[in-house]
């Protein structure tokens, strides 16, 4: 089993970024090395809950005819669209029942990358004593940057566990990093 990255405590809040099966290998909006995050996840999985903290996993739940696919015009290929299994966490992601699933791009009309895009998510970790939130999962140059970015600008102290966060254009990686330090989201290699 993989060792955890990071030290957790109450107040803390692990959000794990879109780990579906159309984001990892074989889906339909794959990310190279997306499976390979999942022993490294769980470790930090086991080690929030351990500690008291709070595991939140946020996924993109479409419906059909959702204004990011292509077919629609949007940018995407059709994916993680509602009750399939490609929308569906990853099956070896470990995932309990406490775990706070937040759905987003759920309406037809808007899509939605961060977790706290019309979610709600912010106000609920700040009425539920969130102090810090630490972040990883898929993909990091779209839904992982701008949940860091949004995270921080709800005023929490942000953290990013970049060894267990992928992009879809490995190049934009360091570029990634830069933006997200730039910000004030703390980059732990």
């Amino acid at each position: 089993m993989s060792q955890p990255i990071e030290t957790y405590g109450a107040g803390d809040v692990l959000l794990v970024v879109d780990m579906q099966n159309d984001f990892c290998e074989g889906g339909a909006l794959a990310v190279a090395g997306g499976h390979a995050l999942v022993p490294g996840i769980n470790a930090e999985i086991k080690a929030a809950r351990e500690a008291g903290a709070l595991v939140v996993a946020s996924r993109d739940w479409h419906p059909i005819g959702h204004v990011s696919f292509s077919d629609q015009g949007g940018p995407w290929p059709v994916h993680c669209v509602q009750d399939t299994y490609g929308a569906a966490y990853h099956p070896d992601l470990a995932l309990s029942e406490d775990t706070i699933r937040v759905s987003k791009g759920t309406a037809f009309d808007r899509d939605a990358y961060s977790a706290f895009d019309d979610t709600g998510l912010a106000a609920y970790l700040r009425g539920r004593g969130a102090k810090r939130i630490v972040i990883c999962g898929l993909a990091l140059d779209v839904c992982v940057r701008a949940t860091a970015k949004d995270a921080v600008n709800a005023g929490f102290p942000t953290r990013l566990l970049a060894r267990l966060s992928e992009a879809v254009d490995p190049q934009q990686r360091r570029h990634c990093h830069a933006e997200l330090s730039s910000a004030g989201c703390e980059v732990v290699e």
